[in-house]
């Protein structure tokens, strides 16, 4: 599937937003194929299993031949170049996303020079969501359909039983 130019677009996606559905299909523009790749961090404590997101996301981007969903422990910079890629895809809400992005940006270029961070702004519509502040208002039962695609909305609503 991976061919021409690639970009992976690493996080733990958990649950999976429509902000970052926005960035796959921003970056779909610039790039030939997206691998949205779920990082496996043992630090965290996450809703969903990375096995569970790796179906949710695959499930949302069905049909789209040009993103590959896929999951990775240790460091991104040898993720992407096991992956034949040199760029890594990030999304900037505001200034506290971009100081944090913009120091994992410099570590990524002293481990390896030749892999390139690329910023996308947030589309506005999501510029104030994340997938913990809609984590925590669906655990408290409010209605987050209209900042998920409808697969993980679904996810959501089994895993509280209510929305």
């Amino acid at each position: 599937m991976a061919n021409g130019r690639i970009i992976v677009y690493p996080g733990t996606f958990d649950p999976f937003t429509n902000g970052h559905l926005s960035l796959v299909n921003r970056a779909l523009t610039l790039f030939d194929t997206v691998i949205i790749a779920i990082a496996e961090n043992p630090g965290k404590k996450p809703l969903f299993s990375v096995a569970e997101r790796l179906s949710m996301i695959r499930k949302v981007m069905e049909g789209n031949d040009r993103v590959e969903v896929d999951s990775f422990s240790g460091l991104t910079v040898e993720y992407v170049v096991r992956k034949n890629s040199n760029a890594i895809l990030r999304g900037i809400r505001g200034s506290s996303d971009f100081e944090y992005e913009f120091q994992l940006a410099l570590m990524n270029r002293k481990l390896n020079p030749r892999v390139q961070s690329i910023f996308l702004m947030t589309d506005y519509k999501w510029f104030y969501i994340s997938s913990t502040i809609i984590k925590d208002a669906a655990k408290l039962g409010a209605e987050v359909s209209s900042f998920v695609p409808p697969y993980i909305h679904d996810k959501l609503k089994e895993r509280f039983g209510r929305l």
